[in-house]
């Protein structure tokens, strides 16, 4: 990891978001990064985040080994695509054919009155 170079592409401020967008975005793009640095051997990582009207876009693509085809989907993949899921957005993880992983979360960034409090 000494080598990895790692770019944030984000707007230099947001509009409000709902807590729960602000922490799935969070936690998200902190799995994704972890996986980066402890699995990838990449040189290269960008953290995208662009808000749309009603969209938050999460991604994180690295240059690495990408993910082996025999992968176990293990806590961090199924947490990422849980806290997309749980808040009615989406989650996608693609191995690029020519190396590296995307990560990319679209999460809803209007209002979330469809989520029942625990």
């Amino acid at each position: 990891m000494p080598n990895l170079s790692i770019r944030v592409d984000a707007p230099r401020a947001l509009r409000p978001l709902p807590a729960a967008v602000e922490v799935a975005a969070y936690r998200i793009t902190l799995e994704a990064l972890h996986n980066v640095t402890g699995h990838a051997q990449a040189q290269n990582c960008t953290i995208r985040i662009q808000q749309q009207r009603t969209t938050l876009t999460v991604e994180v693509t690295d240059d690495g080994c990408g993910i082996p085809t025999d992968h176990h989907v293990g806590l961090g993949l199924t947490s990422m695509r849980e806290r997309a899921t749980e808040i009615g957005g989406t989650f996608t993880i693609t191995a690029n054919p020519t190396g590296g992983t995307d990560v990319l979360a679209l999460l809803p960034s209007g209002q979330l009155d469809h989520l029942q409090t625990r």
